[in-house]
This record gives C-alpha cells, structure tokens and sequence, in this order.
C-alpha cells in the first residue's frame, strides 16, 4: 500500500486503477467454469470474454499484469516509476481478491476458484512450464500492440478491440496449460501465497511465472520496435523500422 504514494501520491490513481482493476479482472474471469457455465463451454467462454471487457472498462484501462507493464515501459509509454507502482498495485490487488473471493464463495456455497500452479514434478527448473509462459505472453502483447495501436474499427474500436482480446486471452489460455496457465507473474504469485499461505521458494516457480514473462515482454516489445520504429528502454534498434521501410517502398511504386 505504502507504494501508492511513491512521488508524493503522483501515481496514486495508476495504483488504484491497476488494483481496482485486478479485483475485478479475477472476479469477473475466474468465475467462469466455476460460478458461471459449470456444464456449459460456450457460456463460459462468453462469460470470460464479457469479464474481460468489464473489468477493463470498470476499472479504467489498467494493465492488471506486471509482464504488460515491463513492455509498456520497454516501449517508454510509462516510467520506471509508475512501472513500478503499477505492478505494485496489481500485486496488491490479487493477494485482496482472492481471500475475498473465497469469502464470498464460501457464504452463498459456490466453488471455490482456482489459480494457476506450478508443478516442479518432472520439471524442477520450470524449463517446460517457463517455455509455455514464455511464448503465451508474447503472442499476448502482440495481440495487445496490433489491436491497440495497428487496427482502427472506427466508432466501436475499443468494444470490438476488448472483445477480440478477450478472445485471444481465451485462447491462449487453452493453448499453454502447462503453468496453469498464468500468461500474468501476478496470477501465479498471488494464488501460490493465498492457497500456501506462504511465499513460494521453489526457483522454478519464479522462472516460470516471473523470469519467461519478463523475458518473453522485453522480446515482444524488440519485435515491435523493429516492425513499426522506437527505442526499447530508450536505445534505437538496429533494424527497422519495417513498417516505414514498407510505406516508403509502396510511395516508391506509386510514383
């Protein structure tokens, strides 16, 4: 909480958002396949993505991912500062959602949710399960750069925009079992501390969940930099940019 006010409160409404929008984000796609479509596939599948687009416009657009975050700041669209406060928040908001959540499942008997879990059995190092984390979040924040920055849907952008995240982030999560899936260091972290009670200790477990999302963030943003031009962590690629190298070539043709 003492993290809010880093800057003498200059991020304060970042933290809020980033852990508002982390009780809402796990209350609103955990539940589905638990309190919501339990028999029903497709109803599940709408609840998440319905979750998906809600929490992110009830909460105010935050990132409620850590690995998100290190991209943003990779691609200079935050500071390390708010970076940090932000992947604070989001920390904060998962060690509050999910005691609060099994609160209320416990009182109206519903189920109780799950998390994702590392499993060191057969893969101590988290090699196998790091490598699934890996690729996840880097088809996620290509998902999130290409939808946010590269297509235009006109007057219902954002909805459709939400939707098709949501969409993919369901996907992704039927992809990459492996860690759970988390495709979020802050999923991982938080559920191992409220179902343990205790921080985790196993390496593999911080290789997985923290290191190959970090990882595999720094890698998507050096992609996009060198697809459509910028700086990663303030120092210009040497390739790139593609995306002006093709506009240049098309006005080439044209004349």
């Amino acid at each position: 909480l003492a993290c809010a006010y880093i800057g003498s409160g200059r991020y304060f409404a970042a933290y809020r958002h980033e852990f508002i929008g982390t009780l809402l984000m796990i209350g609103f796609t955990f539940t589905p396949g638990k309190w919501i479509g339990q028999d029903a596939l497709m109803v599940a599948w709408i609840a998440h993505v319905c979750g998906v687009v809600a929490s992110d416009k009830i909460g105010g657009g935050p990132h409620v991912n850590p690995a998100v975050t290190v991209s943003m700041y990779a691609l200079g669209k935050c500071s390390y500062t708010e970076g940090f406060v932000r992947i604070m928040g989001a920390m904060a908001g998962g060690l509050v959602a999910f005691p609060l959540y099994s609160v209320v499942a416990d009182k109206l008997g519903l189920t109780q949710l799950g998390g994702p879990e590392f499993s060191s059995v057969g893969d101590p190092d988290g090699v196998n399960a790091g490598s699934s984390e890996f690729w996840a979040v880097t088809l996620l924040m290509i998902m999130i750069y290409v939808l946010n920055w590269e297509l235009n849907f006109g007057k219902y952008h954002y909805w459709i925009k939400q939707t098709l995240t949501a969409l993919g982030i369901r996907y992704l999560i039927e992809t990459f079992p492996l860690a759970g899936p988390a495709i979020n260091p802050m999923l991982g972290t938080t559920w191992y501390i409220f179902a343990n009670g205790a921080f985790p200790v196993e390496i593999g477990h911080y290789f997985t969940y923290w290191v190959c999302p970090f990882a595999a963030a720094v890698f998507a943003s050096c992609l996009y930099a060198v697809y459509a031009g910028g700086n990663v962590f303030g120092h210009k690629l040497p390739l790139g940019p593609v995306k002006g190298d093709a506009a240049v070539s098309s006005s080439k043709k044209n004349k």
